[in-house]
């Protein structure tokens, strides 16, 4: 089945327990030079400024940086730095929430530092995320955290893939490296000049925990009205965990 005669449409959910995969569903991956918009494939161009939109105007934006980008392993890894803090200061109102390691750390998690394996949208639900950003993970984890995403929340997913891309994001461009980033960074400068009004206006990046570790700041880090709270844990009963079961 080719994609442009596929009529499945990959959108924000909650799509139910259970989504197909898109690449069942008739989605195929991009070549060089293009992207995936929703199922689709358009030009680069026209991915990135969806999701640049999508960035801007949708509520509690929120970076995803991987374990590929934020170990700073090898050359290539570092240069993404940059431009990664650049896309960053161009989206008011945004958070960095990385995710350094993939392993369940049980009894307790800190959701606002890791996505669990089994549970990659617990992060989403909890700061009510409607638009992020997946970017340095390695393919086979996002492949199955895009799916958990749309099954379960209304989170609009941009992954910019170093390989292939990715099928289940509403958003992707293959063959992502520091060029592309900067080239993303433009497209929401570019859509700010075409009169898009980005919802959180005024704001800087949101101060959470790891972004104060890291000195981050903006213009105003000001938390907008809808921001929820930026702690650590959720309830005291979800953050107790297995506690019950340490040695």
């Amino acid at each position: 089945m080719s994609l442009k005669g596929s009529a499945y449409a990959v959108l924000p959910g909650p799509e139910g327990l259970l989504p197909p995969s898109a690449s069942v569903m008739g989605v195929v991956l991009p070549e060089e030079g293009e992207g995936l918009l929703e199922g689709r494939i358009v030009s680069e161009d026209e991915s990135m400024e969806a999701a640049a939109i999508a960035l801007l105007t949708r509520k509690n934006p929120t970076l995803f940086p991987g374990p590929l980008m934020i170990w700073g392993w090898t050359e290539h890894t570092r240069e993404k730095s940059s431009p990664f803090f650049e896309i960053a200061h161009e989206i008011p109102g945004v958070r960095i929430i990385p995710m350094p390691d993939y392993r369940p750390i049980y009894p307790k998690i800190d959701p606002e530092a890791v996505i669990n394996p089994c549970h990659p949208n617990l992060t989403i639900w909890h700061n009510k995320i409607e638009a992020c950003i997946l970017v340095g993970l390695h393919c086979h984890f996002a492949n199955v955290t895009l799916k958990m995403i749309r099954a379960g929340t209304n989170c609009y997913t941009i992954a910019l893939c170093a390989e292939a891309g990715h099928e289940d994001a509403m958003a992707s461009v293959p063959n992502v490296g520091a060029e592309k980033l900067y080239k993303f960074a433009e497209a929401l400068r570019r859509v700010k000049r075409n009169g898009v009004k980005p919802l959180y206006q005024g704001h800087g990046i949101i101060p959470s925990g790891w972004a104060q570790q890291a000195h981050l700041t903006g213009a105003d880090i000001e938390r907008p009205q809808e921001e929820v709270h930026v702690g650590h844990g959720l309830s005291h009963e979800l953050e107790r965990g297995l506690d019950e079961n340490e040695e």
